[in-house]
């Protein structure tokens, strides 16, 4: 079964012409003064990389020409969807150096789980600030910036005003390490599904202190496929009739899915709790998978190889990740450099997405043609009944 297709893809741009003449088009465009993030590697601009170790070059070559704190030669969906808004790129709250936090902040860090994870980064990979965690840094972020912005000068002008609060888009792109890390730790695919549903109570939870906090209009990400990620596919071996037909694994896949299932199930459910908030579910899934599936109808090329690594099929090696060096003679050499043109590659560095793909990607979600309730990004702030 390939729920998943080219035909699912046009089906959503058919539904976003539909959209052009819906009641989704004549609500009143949103003013969102700031972007609150929680998440994963696939948001964060700057937190791993100020705390643990900072992603080397050539990450970020493409658009900022040096390392951004980000795993990807260039920008990532949450940057443009910040471009897109009018609002400058965010700042990693971790990041405590040239950072402004005026329009808001981003929790999200590389590697982190909704559900915290019992090993430690060096044993798992895992980030000790789970989602738990970036919901505890925003509680203490929404107090404390008010009471330094008082103090007038520079906090004024880097710290946001407390009405943005209760007017910000709060976007959440997190899930993919909790189901890949169960894979690690040599789970079956029905263990990982097992523990889905507290996976979700925890993801429930955070949600709710946020709303609790006055946060108000919630962008929530489901997760992508990961099963046809380089890394996943290099590190998980399965059998060959494991493989659907255009080389992802499907095990991974489904697990992926059924989270989705009970992800999309519980953003219902949340929308009858929390009376006051508007919660769109955007399906990246089915954007990634057919990026990734039909690359070459849409313009890109050899979506199972990582443009930025060393050796083997996948062009992913874990011991020697994107911007690994040898030292040879003394002298360090760089031997997980980058591909020639990223431009028209789908996976950066067998993990993360290219900046080509991430704005792709972008390009669909934005008018809601991917999104329940089908609202376009900039009017996510209306809240729509929905049966």
């Amino acid at each position: 079964m390939e729920p998943y297709s080219l035909e699912k893809f046009i089906f959503g741009v058919v539904v976003w012409i539909a959209l052009l003449t819906s009641p989704c088009i004549s609500l009143a465009p949103c003013n969102f003064p700031a972007i609150f993030n929680f998440g994963d590697s696939n948001s964060d601009t700057g937190a791993i990389s100020a705390v643990f170790s900072p992603a080397p070059p050539p990450n970020g070559e493409t658009y900022f020409q040096a390392p951004a704190g980000r795993f990807s030669d260039g920008r990532l969906i949450i940057d443009f969807i910040a471009e897109s808004l009018g609002l400058p790129l965010l700042n990693a709250y971790l990041d405590a150096v040239g950072s402004n936090f005026s329009h808001g902040a981003n929790f999200a860090t590389a590697g982190s789980t909704i559900r915290p994870q019992n090993t430690s980064r060096s044993q798992s990979g895992a980030s000790p600030i789970s989602l738990d965690f970036q919901s505890v840094e925003f509680s203490s972020f929404r107090t404390r910036s008010q009471i330094f912005r008082k103090k007038g000068g520079v906090f004024a002008e880097l710290l946001p005003k407390e009405e943005y609060f209760s007017s910000a888009l709060y976007t959440f792109d997190i899930g993919q390490n909790d189901l890949v890390y169960g894979y690690k730790l040599n789970f079956t695919t029905e263990q990982v599904k097992a523990y889905v549903p507290d996976v979700l109570d925890q993801y429930s939870k955070v949600i709710k202190d946020v709303y609790a906090l006055r946060g108000r209009a919630f962008w929530i990400h489901n997760t992508g496929p990961a099963g046809c990620l380089p890394y996943v596919l290099e590190l998980f071996p399965i059998l060959a009739a494991q493989v659907d037909k255009h080389g992802c694994s499907a095990p991974v896949n489904q697990v992926a899915q059924f989270f989705n299932q009970r992800l999309k199930e519980l953003v219902g459910q949340l929308r009858k709790e929390l009376p006051l908030a508007a919660i769109t579910y955007v399906d990246v899934y089915t954007l990634k998978y057919t990026l990734i599936t039909q690359a070459k109808e849409l313009g890109f090329e050899h979506p199972f190889v990582a443009c930025c690594g060393h050796g083997g099929k996948y062009n992913f090696n874990n011991s020697r990740r994107c911007g690994a060096k040898i030292t040879v003679g003394g002298k360090e050499i760089l031997i997980a450099n980058s591909c020639k043109n990223p431009s028209v590659r789908v996976s950066w560095d067998g993990i993360h997405f290219t900046e080509a793909a991430n704005h792709w990607i972008f390009q669909q979600i934005m008018n809601g043609s991917f999104s329940d309730p089908p609202v376009p990004l900039n009017r996510a702030c209306n809240k729509l009944d929905i049966n």
